[in-house]
């Protein structure tokens, strides 16, 4: 089975910045085409098979995004030094609401609001990549709900297998 949208897939991963830091080496599972996976990785794994290997360079824009597609976020001119050049492409680093580092790029500003996009650190950074497909299956279809399921009577009746009848409709042999 090949990696299609929408399949559960299973890879050895490794990303590393181009020239520098390993970000990334474990084994990973997400679902293709489901947005929880790199948008480059998930486009260089599409149609690999179990027991391929593959890799190469995903550009810095298929990578951690372009910062077109990154959410906005209005802030007060206040919150920005007084000497800060706000001109649009304009970067300041800063922490998310959960701690995580990110980057401000400057949409435009005036004297009382920046509008910024929120960009991952390495936005701007090339990434290399190595991956292994260990697995590639259908997806696992939801558990029924108990009251779904049910057994047949020898008398032809329907049982739910929580104990109660339900009768067929007449002229359903």
């Amino acid at each position: 089975m090949k990696i299609e949208q929408g399949k559960r897939v299973r890879l050895k991963l490794k990303l590393q910045v181009v020239g520098g830091e390993v970000i990334e080496q474990s084994v990973v599972e997400y679902f293709q085409g489901a947005g929880k996976m790199i948008a480059g990785v998930e486009r260089v794994v599409e149609g690999l098979k179990p027991g391929e290997k593959k890799e190469g360079t995903i550009p810095a824009i298929d990578a951690f995004g372009n910062p077109v597609h990154q959410p906005k976020k209005s802030i007060a001119r206040t919150e920005f030094p007084k000497e800060a050049k706000l001109e649009k492409g304009s970067e300041f680093q800063a922490k998310s609401e959960t701690g995580q580092d990110v980057v401000l790029v400057v949409d435009t500003a005036d004297d009382k609001t920046v509008e910024v996009r929120l960009c991952h650190p390495l936005y701007k950074k090339d990434l290399q990549y190595q991956v292994e497909v260990i697995s590639v299956t259908d997806p696992l279809p939801p558990p029924l709900p108990g009251a779904a399921l049910v057994e047949e009577t020898d008398e032809g009746e329907q049982k739910p297998v929580s104990g109660e009848i339900i009768t067929k409709p007449e002229g359903d042999k």
